[in-house]
């Protein structure tokens, strides 16, 4: 994470009202005060929620006594039941956008601001911030990941009609039609790229705007190599199911 020196040439932004920042978290305490810390340093009075995922540790008390509004989970439903949850809370409390970071320290509360404006500039459903454009940080994946991101990208590629560079990033940002929409239909497990399905289904845009990625503040990844064969054969039974969904829809509007 930044240094405070380095924030300090940061020139912290009035957060917009109708933005919420969503944070959903699973045994993040090593974390998670400094995500807050550091958010609202850059976006002083941000509104957020933390999802607690039924975390085993003390990530829901550190980001209470930290500001942030917590959203307790009683069963652990997994990263997709999560950022669900968070949805629904949003759109029943009025939120126009709503934009999800990590709860690892990964994700720079720099970016929320590029994210939000293009939101409101463009009038796409959904922006998410890639790692792998251009302009973006020049942040080096594993070489597995590499090849999962890559697969990925070209699968989606004729499904969604336009190119994705990164098709697993967790930091996006959605606005009040995609919200709704997702508080309703959503992936319950590794959401990103079926959510990306879903949009396309529903006929909504998404736009990629660079952003920067850093290693974790603390803790480390669940990942591993079955975890990474599972989230494949996960992920594309979960597309195959949502391209179904779009065959019956163009179907019966005949």
């Amino acid at each position: 994470m930044p240094t405070a020196s380095s924030l300090q040439h940061t020139a912290a932004l009035e957060a917009p009202n109708d933005l919420l920042v969503l944070i959903p978290a699973f045994n993040e305490s090593a974390c998670i005060a400094g995500v807050l810390s550091e958010l609202w340093e850059i976006l002083p009075g941000c509104a957020v929620v933390v999802v607690d995922d039924c975390s085993r540790d003390a990530t829901a008390q550190l980001a209470e006594q930290a500001g942030a509004q917590v959203l307790r989970l009683p069963h652990h439903l997994g990263l997709g039941g999560a950022v669900q949850a968070g949805y629904k809370l949003a759109y029943e409390l009025g939120y126009e956008v709503v934009i999800r970071i990590d709860g690892d320290g990964q994700h720079d509360p720099r970016d929320i601001r590029r994210i939000y404006d293009t939101l409101k500039e463009t009038g796409v459903e959904m922006v998410i911030g890639s790692r792998f454009l251009p302009e973006s940080s020049g942040y080096k994946t594993t070489f597995l990941r590499g090849l999962v991101i890559r697969f990925f990208r070209l699968m989606l590629r004729p499904i969604l009609a336009q190119p994705v560079r990164d098709p697993t990033s967790g930091f996006v940002g959605v606005n009040r039609a995609a919200l709704e929409l997702f508080s309703r239909v959503f992936p319950l497990e590794y959401p990103e790229i079926e959510a990306l399905v879903v949009l396309q289904r529903c006929v909504f845009r998404f736009r990629e705007v660079p952003c920067s990625m850093r290693p974790r503040a603390g803790g480390q990844s669940s990942i591993t190599l079955w975890k990474s064969v599972y989230y494949i054969v996960h992920v594309l039974l979960g597309v195959f199911v949502n391209i179904l969904k779009m065959d019956v829809r163009r179907l019966g509007g005949r």
